[in-house]
């Protein structure tokens, strides 16, 4: 009886309007002060605990690496590189929109800030070059869904906290599935612009595709820190979200100069020689090849015997061949011979110096500056809004457990037959449905603590769960009434919800297919992680 008041109270709360985090706290707050034998101080412990998860400590920083990777010119050589790729195929635009998504859905763990960041760029130039907007925010609203399954995702560390299964595993889970639903959505966009013969861009040639790689990856790498910290057990999925907070914030301040003291100012100024063009390139290319060896190796010999892999071996090996990349580029980029070498570097010199005291002389402004203050503050709304969701949702499913609903409705399922199969298409209605009215982490933290037992009764691999649920929650954030998405591409291209809506809707057919292919092919999400790190057992 308790279960059925708790979940009426929630839909009548929403119902009228009730923001969704004060729905879940309220109606269990009411539930154990007057129809439960827990007493009241659960609450105020539950609340301590939900504060002291350390897993979920990784999302304020996720967000705040999303904030800094969005201000600007990321997102801009992101769509460079995609175009530089594949923008020679046919609807080669709209298909470098959503390779840029899947790029910068590895930066930022985030469905709207993905939509946000790539979508002010993308749509305005597919429509400059004759895509309908319609299309074009069609594209954006789906492919931008792909920041919360392609990890690092805020969702899966939400999931892992409510579970205690593995990020790592889940992050690992989620980069299969993240290739194959943007493949999916850049094959149903080839046909469609085969039938609508849409336009294409020229083909640039593999300079160009390297040329815009240059540029990008200096973003690009955070994924190498977060993704290769993690697996060569060098940090925490934690740990990584506080590293690529910091390394975010010297990226767009200091390496890009979007933000900050140092905004707009060049690297390379206009009155300088060809010499010093040459000498500082090789110079920052020698650099940042050896802090890049460094880092890899430190990945890949982490945990090896350290007798045979120390500092001093690897710094040797990394100076060896940051030589090899100076000479090679200055030679490359030259026909004077060995000579020019001494020649560029001697003019590379002064202007690499020039740019480390002017970064060290802007260090402590770039902290105080306005920009970094408008992106702290933003994190800050948006980590609020989201720990509070969660610290509620997770008060909610303490009074799920508490009052045995997940044990009584798996022993239902069970005594009427339900086997794996139907369990999950039960549970995929489930959450469509949710999707439609909730926040992605706050369904999340409902749902999974009364199916997570069921399915472990049935046998269901708790990654592959996982991955499927998160798979729904892209597919929520594209369905109407309160899909998030929707809203932040109406936002962005300044088209009414319906119409955004009816764009999406064929796009959101691949997800549905996609999402029929992740429930019922469960190797598609287990295989790399147990590859590589075993499989997940649960303890509890």
């Amino acid at each position: 009886m308790e279960s059925i008041i708790l979940f009426v109270l929630v839909l009548f709360l929403l119902l009228l309007g009730v923001p969704v985090g004060i729905s879940l706290g309220l109606s269990s707050v009411l539930i154990i002060a007057f129809a439960s034998s827990d007493s009241m101080s659960s609450v105020a412990m539950q609340l301590f605990t939900a504060s002291q998860n350390y897993t979920l400590l990784a999302i304020p920083f996720f967000v705040l690496a999303s904030s800094f990777m969005s201000t600007g010119g990321v997102a801009r050589r992101l769509i460079n590189f995609a175009i530089a790729s594949v923008g020679h195929f046919r609807g080669g635009l709209a298909m470098a929109s959503v390779l840029a998504c899947m790029l910068f859905a590895a930066l930022s763990g985030s469905s709207p800030a993905t939509v946000v960041a790539i979508g002010t760029i993308a749509i305005a130039g597919m429509c400059k070059v004759g895509y309908s907007k319609d299309f074009a925010a069609g594209v954006i609203a789906n492919a931008g869904t792909l920041g919360i399954l392609i990890p690092p995702s805020i969702t899966m560390v939400v999931y892992s906290a409510a579970t205690d299964v593995s990020v790592g595993r889940m992050f690992l889970a989620g980069v299969i599935p993240g290739i194959l639903a943007g493949v999916m959505l850049m094959l149903a966009i080839y046909v469609m612009a085969r039938i609508k013969k849409l336009p294409y861009e020229p083909w640039r040639g593999f300079g160009e595709i390297f040329r815009s790689g240059k540029d990008a990856a200096p973003g690009l790498f955070l994924i190498i820190i977060i993704l290769g910290g993690i697996y060569g057990g060098v940090f925490t999925p934690t740990e990584a979200a506080a590293v690529a907070a910091i390394y975010a914030f010297f990226i767009a301040t200091f390496a890009y100069r979007d933000m900050g003291p140092l905004k707009d100012t060049p690297w390379l100024s206009s009155t300088e020689n060809v010499q010093a063009h040459r000498g500082f390139n090789a110079i920052i290319y020698a650099v940042s090849c050896f802090f890049v060896f460094l880092v890899m190796s430190f990945f890949v010999t982490s945990g090896m015997n350290g007798d045979h892999y120390t500092l001093a071996s690897r710094s040797l090996l990394g100076g060896v061949l940051s030589v090899i990349v100076l000479f090679s580029y200055i030679l490359w980029r030259g026909k004077e011979g060995m000579g020019s070498v001494t020649t560029c570097l001697m003019a590379g010199l002064p202007v690499v110096g020039k740019n480390m005291m002017l970064i060290a002389r802007s260090f402590l402004p770039a902290m105080f500056n306005h920009d970094t203050r408008k992106v702290l503050i933003e994190a800050s709304r948006t980590t609020v809004m989201l720990m509070f969701i969660i610290v509620n949702a997770l008060l909610f499913a303490h009074v799920l457990t508490s009052e045995g609903i997940p044990q009584v409705i798996t022993g239902i399922m069970l005594d009427m037959g339900f086997n794996w199969f139907t369990f999950l298409i039960v549970v995929n209605i489930l959450l469509l449905l949710g999707g439609q009215f909730m926040e992605p982490s706050g369904l999340l933290l409902i749902v999974a603590p009364v199916v997570f037992p069921i399915a472990m009764q049935l046998g269901i691999d708790p990654v592959h769960l996982g991955i499927m649920m998160v798979v729904n929650m892209e597919i929520g954030m594209i369905t109407p009434p309160i899909g998030l998405n929707l809203f932040v591409t109406s936002g962005v291209t300044g088209m009414s919800l319906v119409r955004v809506v009816k764009a999406a809707l064929p796009f959101a057919a691949v997800l549905f297919l996609f999402l029929i292919l992740v429930t019922y092919v469960p190797i598609i999400s287990t295989w790399l992680p147990y590859s590589l790190m075993g499989p997940e057992t649960i303890t509890n």
